[in-house]
């Protein structure tokens, strides 16, 4: 078989019985009996392969130069070329002699039940290996080091420093960059989440204001935090519907605090479909 027509292979006596006999088991086997010299060959041969590339392993073709292979020939009794013989099950069942037309050989396809096969899905690439950002911590502040006047660094080990924690060195880096990158997408993410992590300071635990909630649910602050507990270990639905419900409860609060905090989450959230269907949940209540 070849790159070009995975599906055509000349065969031989020396392989016939694994090539053609056996993988007739498992696929139909076209065996196209030809010569070099031979005119009408010439025509066939070109429409059986173009029939096997089309069906795409729906039957694979056999092609056996009689000139090369006479002791084979011989063995089917070969009287003319081209001569095809079909094989299913390790058995001949059907053949015909002379070069058919096209029409012809889709309906003698067709009455053995050969039909193409549909064409395999392209493979999922792997997914690469989670970051330790950790190790790019490390791997930046060198790179920071080797080229202290790269703003683009400095910008990418604050992003790193957050992923740890490091929320104080990462607010000093974000601080500090040049008014070129004050507007880059990834300072905006950085400082949306600064503002989560500052959020949480001094917050009381996820559980308390759990309870507060459920024994007040309009306590607007205790409704606020729980956002910011679930938005920022990457609990982002159900961070961003606690802030949704608060948009909801009291769009003005804290001077529109609500509106604001959603629109941090967004930058923070990398699920894009989820933050597009928060986004027309927040317009449909905004508008």
């Amino acid at each position: 078989m070849t790159d070009a027509n995975p599906y055509v292979f000349d065969a031989g006596l020396a392989g016939f019985e694994t090539e053609v006999l056996h993988k007739s088991r498992e696929t139909p086997v076209l065996v196209d009996f030809w010569a070099p010299w031979c005119g009408p060959c010439k025509t066939l041969g070109p429409v059986l392969e173009k029939l096997a590339a089309e069906f795409n392993g729906g039957f694979v073709l056999a092609k056996v130069d009689v000139d090369k292979e006479q002791q084979l020939a011989g063995y089917f009794q070969i009287k003319s070329v081209p001569t095809v013989m079909l094989v299913k099950d390790g058995q001949i069942v059907d053949g015909f002699p002379g070069a058919l037309p096209e029409g012809q050989l889709r309906q003698f396809l067709a009455h053995h039940g050969i039909v193409a096969r549909e064409p395999e899905a392209p493979a999922e690439p792997e997914a690469a290996p989670p970051v330790d950002p950790h190790a790019e911590v490390v791997r930046l502040r060198a790179a920071v080091q080797a080229e202290p006047d790269k703003d683009e660094h400095k910008l990418d080990l604050a992003l790193a420093l957050l992923a740890t924690g490091a929320a104080a060195e990462a607010e000093t880096l974000l601080e500090a960059l040049p008014a070129n990158l004050a507007q880059d997408d990834r300072t905006l993410r950085g400082r949306a989440r600064l503002a989560f992590l500052a959020l949480l300071r001094d917050a009381p635990p996820a559980e308390a204001l759990a309870r507060a909630l459920e024994a007040d649910p309009d306590d607007l602050r205790a409704r606020d935090l729980p956002g910011a507990h679930d938005i920022v270990p990457r609990r982002w639905q159900a961070g961003l519907e606690h802030l949704l419900e608060l948009l909801r409860r009291d769009r003005a609060y804290q001077d529109g605090l609500p509106r604001r905090a959603l629109i941090d989450a967004f930058r923070v959230v990398e699920d894009e479909d989820l933050v597009g269907a928060y986004r027309r949940k927040m317009a449909s209540l905004l508008f």
